[in-house]
């Protein structure tokens, strides 16, 4: 092979025998032999990413050859007097107060997080976030006092803030856009750690020691694990693909290679941050996801922290309560990952997100109607209603990452969409202000949500629609030498060549 230099720029020089790029390793050899690792270094928390690996990556992936063959445990927590006393929550504006401040720093550093997380590389960002949320976590334990309460609500909201989004935009490197969905119904679906929480509260809360009683194992359960997770994460968690160690020099290639015929994810260079923001912020496209996910988030808020109270005042006790919030999270998990799947598979998401919306709305016109009329009525509802608020996660959010491009704003696309949208959930817990009337104003409240949520869908993917067959028809009229572009850089979402996923 050739001698290796490098230019001005850092960047090598030279060129491979003949043959040799095709194996998809070449340019990552080169980089080996110049001292660059895949494993990087931690010179500090905060330094950014090497580009040097990445660029050898995108190199080879241009040339290879191959075949183609949370915040859940606090609704548990509620319907349970011990911790009620030692907070000093004595009634249900107390309660819903607790729940609303966590969106305050949740909303406030949903952006800059993820723009951190760009800077800095998944690992280490999501060590951040996971010792940060299990520290505070950790701290509920032992806090005492409605104020302490509150701060430490605030403190967890900071914590999570970046990560439902980062977590997209991490697997956005990883993933073709129709196999988004899946992939992160698997990863951030509420309804599986949900059932865990119910199964767990169901227990612990007959636990008691000379030092903790009951509800503080659940926060105790619950922060430990995630702040060793942490740890793993930040030595083991690949945050690019050109970083994996378990990958050869030929997959990384191949890796980066399917998908820059796909969507050509950037991990470095391009628009910047700021640049991503106002891009967003001028998208008629992005208003719409906001407005789909802030209304049908208003559901999964409320739901999230009053499902075991919802039960509860069904009669049951508080302690069969959590048992009895395991089976709707159960049902809605096969509901979230079977919509996923199939919205992969056929390549669509409008149609998916408008049966969720509808399923969940019918939900809750049978708990508004028929609460106070039929136990097994209003338990079934709450099956339909886990279900379809949990499903538009990964639908929405996996849409909303296939309408967005260049990367850098697909990145704060995601994260403008939860943030904004979440500035609503602040509000969401208080609408379930009837205790009296069994809930059914925010019962009939949430219903009118969803049905927005579901118009919303469907004016969106229907002028993604027609903007694909208006770009369709200008690529066909224009001469073949206008159309040829710049295969090797990432199409921006207002390109004609862009189609986006409806």
């Amino acid at each position: 092979m050739e001698d290796i230099i490098k230019d001005d720029d850092g960047q090598m020089q030279g060129g491979p025998m003949d043959g040799a790029e095709t194996d998809g390793t070449w340019h990552q050899e080169q980089a080996r032999r110049l001292g660059i690792s895949y494993k990087g270094r931690l010179r500090q928390l905060f330094s950014p990413l090497d580009s040097s690996l990445a660029s050898a990556v995108h190199k080879d992936a241009e040339c290879v050859e191959y075949t183609t063959k949370e915040e859940l445990h606090f609704g548990n927590a509620h319907v349970i007097d011990a911790f009620n006393e030692n907070f000093g929550i004595s009634d249900n504006n107390k309660w819903t107060v607790v729940l609303s401040i966590f969106y305050v720093g949740y909303c406030l550093l949903e952006i800059p997080a993820n723009i951190l997380q760009r800077r800095i590389g998944a690992n280490r960002f999501f060590f951040l976030a996971l010792t940060f949320w299990g520290v505070s976590s950790l701290s509920v334990v032992y806090a005492k006092g409605y104020a302490s309460l509150l701060v430490l609500r605030v403190l967890m909201g900071i914590g999570e803030a970046g990560y439902y989004a980062g977590m997209i935009y991490y697997l956005s490197f990883w993933y073709k856009r129709h196999e988004l969905a899946m992939r992160i119904s698997l990863c951030m679906t509420g309804t599986f750690p949900g059932a865990i929480s119910g199964l767990l509260a169901f227990g612990l809360v007959r636990a008691r020691t000379s030092l903790l009683t009951g509800w503080q194992f659940l926060f105790l359960i619950e922060a430990v694990p995630t702040i060793a997770m942490a740890v793993v994460v930040l030595f083991f968690l690949p945050s690019y693909p050109f970083t994996a160690s378990f990958l050869s020099p030929r997959e990384r290639a191949i890796s980066q290679a399917r998908l820059s015929r796909d969507h050509k994810p950037q991990s470095h260079g391009g628009m910047t941050g700021w640049q991503g923001f106002k891009a967003i912020l001028c998208d008629v496209n992005a208003w719409l996801f906001v407005l789909i996910y802030a209304t049908f988030n208003v559901g999964v808020a409320t739901m999230t922290y009053f499902l075991p109270t919802l039960i509860n005042n069904l009669g049951f006790s508080a302690i069969n309560a959590q048992g009895l919030t395991v089976a709707p999270y159960a049902v809605g998990w096969f509901m979230v990952v079977g919509q996923a799947w199939h919205s992969d598979h056929t390549h669509d998401r409008g149609y998916h997100v408008m049966l969720s919306t509808l399923i969940s709305f019918i939900g809750y016109v049978i708990l508004a109607t028929c609460v106070q009329k039929s136990v097994g009525a209003a338990y079934f509802a709450l099956f339909l209603v886990t279900g379809g608020n949990f499903s538009l996660f990964p639908l929405v959010m996996s849409w909303a990452a296939n309408v967005f491009s260049p990367t850098s704003k697909r990145g704060v696309g995601t994260a403008f969409i939860v943030s904004i949208s979440n500035c609503v959930s602040i509000a969401s817990p208080q609408i379930y202000f009837d205790v009296n009337d069994d809930y059914r104003k925010g019962h009939a409240i949430s219903a009118g949500c969803l049905f927005a949520s579901f118009l919303a869908a469907f004016i969106l993917r229907t002028r993604l629609s027609y903007m694909n067959k208006k770009r369709r028809k200008e690529l066909e009229s224009l001469g073949k030498e206008e159309n040829e572009q710049d295969d090797s850089a990432e199409v921006w979402d207002n390109d004609l060549r862009y189609v986006f996923m409806t």
